[in-house]
């Protein structure tokens, strides 16, 4: 199999319309059709069928775009490999962060990393959990630091800290006035991640294992700088890391229940296949020492 048509063959099923593949490759219909073609004979195993005017991946066809992913990550690493290796602690490092770890680490993580690798870049995208592990599975990030992930294929992680996530809300909230259980946090609306936010699931799971109904949700957000200020500022009940408490978040108080106390184990994740840079390898180094250092040990 030729390299190119693997590469063709990716955008041609991502596109799923011969036509939108040509104009994005810059090549005539005709010649992407040979390259179909080609894999085909190499393969034994038809890779596309006719829907209507665009076209579906077979079974055999998903495998392959499977595995040419892959081998585009592979090459892609290599090349920076060669690169770093020839011109030292340089280059571009991808970093997916999760927004408690961001705002209370990375600061000094960068401060220390740039002093000693001046000509390093770094590409920081923050978001939930479920965002950044996407995009590292998905070859946009290198590195993901947040909560640890375990028993994954594609996965491998290592825990630095600990941290925990509580019920928290503004100091002057009614729920205050007396002593309370987790069914009357149901008197009061929240703001929330989405679902597929592992802390909304330990969450929505804490009341379910009592019997009882999930949490009403009035705003849902996946921007921290967001919910923080909201939850200050409002009756709204939110689900958040303790550290933000030894933050200059003066106007916030946890609602203190044992059944909504999650344990988060936090660490560096990357793809077990993927390309460990030198800039890699020392930021991770600086995130174990600093991480260990500044929220080890929140609970």
């Amino acid at each position: 199999m030729d390299f190119r048509d693997l590469r063709y063959f990716e955008v041609i099923a991502t596109e799923a319309n011969l036509g939108r593949a040509a104009e994005r490759l810059f090549r005539t219909q005709p010649a992407l059709t040979k390259c179909i073609d080609r894999l085909e004979a190499d393969l034994g195993a038809q890779l596309f069928e006719k829907s209507g005017r665009n076209m579906r991946l077979t079974a055999a066809g998903a495998v392959l775009l499977a595995r040419t992913r892959q081998l585009a990550l592979m090459v892609e690493d290599t090349s920076r490999e060669m690169q770093e290796h020839a011109n030292g602690l340089r280059g571009t490092l991808r970093v997916g962060c999760v927004p408690t770890v961001a705002e209370h680490l990375m600061p000094v993580v960068f401060q220390e990393l740039l002093a000693e690798a001046p000509e390093v870049n770094v590409e920081l995208m923050v978001a939930m959990n479920d965002a950044i592990l996407g995009a590292l599975r998905d070859g946009q990030l290198d590195l993901v630091v947040g909560p640890v992930v375990d028993a994954d294929e594609e996965l491998e992680s290592e825990q630095f800290a600990e941290d925990e996530a509580v019920v928290m809300t503004s100091k002057d909230h009614p729920i205050f006035r007396g002593s309370y259980t987790l069914e009357d946090l149901l008197d009061y609306k929240w703001l929330l991640p989405a679902t597929t936010v592992a802390s909304r699931q330990f969450l929505d799971q804490a009341f379910a294992r009592k019997g009882l109904a999930r949490p009403t949700v009035q705003i849902e957000s996946n921007v921290l700088n967001m919910i923080l200020p909201i939850i200050e500022k409002t009756h709204l009940l939110g689900f958040v890391s303790r550290f933000n408490l030894r933050s200059e978040r003066a106007n916030l108080r946890e609602v203190e229940l044992p059944e909504t106390t999650m344990k988060r184990r936090l660490g560096l994740t990357y793809r077990k296949t993927g390309y460990i840079s030198p800039v890699m390898q020392r930021i991770s180094a600086i995130l174990r020492a600093k991480g260990t250092e500044s929220l080890g040990g929140l609970g």
